[in-house]
């Protein structure tokens, strides 16, 4: 197995990462940053987003694993504690892989394709953003607040639980809408509840105001300047996490409350 390793720059990540591929180099495996089949992330679920991110156009013949050292670690399959039980794992030479779907974002104004694992957010706390909103070419809802979040399954326990969405069972291909800070009254009103939609589902967002919005895609960003309308959907790109060991869901999600 050739593998590489990326971790988080803190002192303690790097003192695990040396330690991790010195143990994975004595099992028989080839430490390679160019050519790899494994990526190893140190660190937390940011340090995995970023991994992910950095390697965009590997996906197809990677896979990665996440070694907690943080505070937070939902994707991450090992602590910091567990490397010893890691490399008793790898050593069985059996590993489920897992696949996640990405969100993909583009519009007919700016010709870059942006991917996201967690979330879409089309957002500002600075305007408020009058927005409408189409799923699959068919009119939803127009919604007056600070923005609107697509979530994957994978994204619904991270920012689309903070606005009170739904979290989604593992296992489940789907998409999730939920509007941010939405403003009602009278004359106005818009869902203001998560709607979870089949994930062929394509949104398509219209307004004047994206243009004073940016577009938040996991723990990235970009600008929306000269934008009116905006496509997300499930793209046909997957990130592979490769199963070690015995995954629960459950147990994940309780670590989170």
């Amino acid at each position: 197995m050739r593998f590489t390793i990326i971790s988080r720059p803190d002192d303690h990540s790097k003192e695990v990462s040396d330690y991790l591929r010195r143990r994975c180099e004595e099992t028989g495996w080839k430490f390679d940053e160019s050519d790899f089949e494994l990526v190893l992330s140190v660190g937390g679920d940011g340090t995995l987003l970023r991994s992910i991110h950095e390697h965009l156009d590997k996906l197809d013949h990677i896979s990665f694993v996440g070694i907690h050292t943080g505070t937070l670690g939902f994707f991450t399959d090992y602590t910091d504690k567990e490397i010893d039980a890691f490399i008793n794992d790898i050593r069985q030479d059996e590993c489920n892989i897992e696949k996640a779907p990405l969100l993909k974002f583009s519009s007919p104004q700016k010709e870059e394709i942006f991917y996201a694992l967690n979330e879409v957010r089309i957002e500002s706390l600075l305007k408020t953003l009058s927005l409408d909103v189409y799923i699959d070419g068919e009119f939803f809802e127009h919604t007056t607040g600070s923005g609107i979040c697509v979530s994957t399954q994978a994204g619904s326990t991270a920012i689309n639980r903070a606005l009170q969405g739904a979290v989604i069972d593992s296992g489940l291909n789907v998409l999730q809408l939920c509007e941010i800070m939405p403003i009602a009254h009278k004359s106005h009103h818009s869902l203001r509840s998560p709607y979870i939609m089949k994930s062929d589902r394509k949104i398509l967002v219209k307004g004047e105001d994206l243009s004073l919005a940016h577009a938040g895609y996991d723990h990235l960003e970009t600008d929306l300047n000269g934008i009116s309308e905006i496509m997300i959907s499930t793209s046909d790109k997957y990130v592979r996490f490769a199963r070690y060991r015995k995954y629960s869901y459950l147990k994940r999600l309780k670590n989170l409350y």
